[in-house]
């Protein structure tokens, strides 16, 4: 499974370890990824989503619904495909 957000489009990035003595070597940063369902009270329907900890926090201040709507708009909405959400 892919190291995608399905709400913000965050991925793995790549930078440096870096050592006490001051050596670089590459490594991968993850993001923080859940696999959260959720109860959208607008349509009636649960979905299931693999989202970081960062939508998590925005979904608790804006909803789900509002945020997938945005999510679409932007482009970055990945996840299952919800009938009523224009």
């Amino acid at each position: 499974m892919s190291k995608v957000c399905q709400l913000t489009g965050k991925r793995p990035i790549s930078g440096n370890k870096v050592s006490h003595s001051n050596r670089k070597t590459r490594r991968r940063f993850l993001p923080n990824l859940h696999k959260k369902r959720f109860f959208i009270p607008e349509t009636g329907e649960w979905v299931t989503l693999r989202i970081s900890a960062n939508a998590m926090r925005t979904i608790n201040k804006l909803g789900i619904y509002e945020y997938i709507q945005k999510a679409k708009q932007k482009g970055t909405y990945t996840g299952v495909e919800i009938e009523n959400i224009q």
